[in-house]
């Protein structure tokens, strides 16, 4: 099991309010799986992705990731079991202008302190298995959406994460480069990664093995 949470919660204090962004989630992940996470905007599927991405703690709960409870680690805790083992890919991209597309995919490289020879090799590899090697030292803004997105996917996938966390992957996408997005994931997915996506595409979740829908902060219906 790559992630288990018990009565995982959420809640966020303004003054006197408090908003439940997640009540009480139940859930299990297999490793190897691919799970869709769908809701209404302000259901909580950010907040979600956040927690078992280790970018936040739960206000109460239970959060496992690869067995081990992270319910209170430190944020610096977080970021060791993160860099090693979750990559993520966002709907805005998220790539820095002032870098190359090389340097962009060697960026989690380095925070994990990998020899500069290991690197060159991981960032070749991955920049050849999604055709992107040829645009190695173009900047961001000189690249269309496809090859941005692209070139994010090569970026979480480098160190090898054992779980990807996809935020609107395909969101500011047309068609055909959704698609294409929708395929390098599908193909992550087969070799054994897990992923974990939250999507608003009910096309895109077909790919996913299960489907969670979230409701008010809760598991509102599971669907495999």
């Amino acid at each position: 099991m790559i992630l288990k949470t018990k009565n995982l919660s959420k809640i966020y204090t303004s003054g006197d309010i408090e908003t439940h962004s997640l009540s009480d989630i139940n859930l299990e992940i297999a490793e190897g799986e691919f799970v869709a996470v769908m809701g209404p905007s302000g259901c909580g599927k950010s907040t979600f992705l956040n927690l078992v991405g280790l970018l936040d703690s739960p206000t109460k709960g239970v959060l496992e990731f690869l067995g081990t409870d992270v319910s209170k680690f430190t944020e610096n805790q977080r970021a060791e079991m993160r860099k090693a083992n979750i990559g993520f890919i966002f709907q805005s991209f998220n790539l820095i202008d002032e870098l190359t597309v090389y340097e962009n995919i060697e960026l989690p490289l380095i925070y994990m302190k990998m020899l500069k020879a290991e690197r060159k090799q991981r960032v070749e590899e991955v920049m050849a298995n999604l055709e992107i090697a040829h645009r190695r030292g173009h900047f961001p803004q000189q690249l269309s959406g496809g090859q941005q997105q692209r070139v994010a996917v090569s970026r979480a996938i480098v160190a090898k994460p054992k779980l990807i966390l996809a935020d609107e992957p395909t969101g500011n996408l047309d068609s055909k480069n959704g698609e294409e997005v929708m395929r390098l994931i599908t193909d992550l997915h087969k070799v054994g990664t897990t992923v974990i996506m939250v999507t608003h595409s009910p096309e895109h979740s077909n790919y996913a093995q299960r489907v969670v829908r979230l409701f008010d902060g809760k598991v509102a219906a599971e669907i495999r």
